[in-house]
């Protein structure tokens, strides 16, 4: 139990650094977040307001604070129970409610991915994400940006309630498309109408 406890708090606490913060003061001198529509602190406006280093070093950061505790946590116990989905949500949790950042983070994606690349070898729930994520953008397109993200996160929380056999990896699964839904739709963001269309 105090195992588990400890890959909790290491997950939030390491997904509660907003690493968009550190690589933006330290390569570009300031705030990326502050001149951006949404002031989403996240791998996007890293890429668009920082340059190609600074989102590159933000992804994979972002990924990697949310593998990292996964993957450790599935190697350094034997806990296959419901603890495994607390411990898959914890980081995603930290990114969005950061404890350094007043609680005010970001929607989690790309540490979404990296909980999920956390489970490896077993890949299927960062790959039916990842599916959702390009149907939604190549083949039924849902625009902007925010639906679409809304509508993968939704559908492969489905998609995953349905095929995925392991039990604690289904729940991590809906607890951290649960949390990213929530955050999208508690934002302040301001979208255009949902657009779908066929190609």
């Amino acid at each position: 139990m105090t195992r588990i406890c400890f890959y909790l708090l290491a997950g939030y606490l390491s997904g509660s650094i907003l690493y968009v913060q550190i690589w933006g003061r330290l390569l570009c001198r300031k705030d990326i977040t502050a001149g951006t529509r949404d002031g989403n602190p996240g791998t996007a406006n890293a890429f668009m307001e920082g340059g190609f280093l600074c989102g590159m070093l933000t992804l994979i950061c972002d990924l990697g604070k949310g593998f990292v505790p996964v993957w450790l946590f599935l190697r350094q116990t034997d806990c296959a129970d419901f603890a495994l989905a607390f411990v898959l949500a914890a980081p995603v949790l930290g990114h969005i409610y950061p404890l350094f950042h007043h609680f005010q983070g970001g929607k989690g994606i790309a540490t979404s991915f990296g909980c999920l690349l956390g489970l490896y070898p077993s890949l299927g729930c960062a790959l039916i994400l990842a599916a959702c994520f390009i149907v939604f953008s190549t083949i039924l397109v849902v625009s902007p940006h925010y639906y679409r993200t809304l509508a993968s996160y939704l559908a492969a929380a489905v998609i995953a309630l349905l095929t995925v056999k392991t039990s604690a990896i289904r729940w991590g699964m809906l607890l951290i498309s649960g949390a990213v839904s929530l955050k999208l739709l508690t934002c302040d963001e301001k979208n255009e109408r949902c657009k779908v269309k066929l190609l």
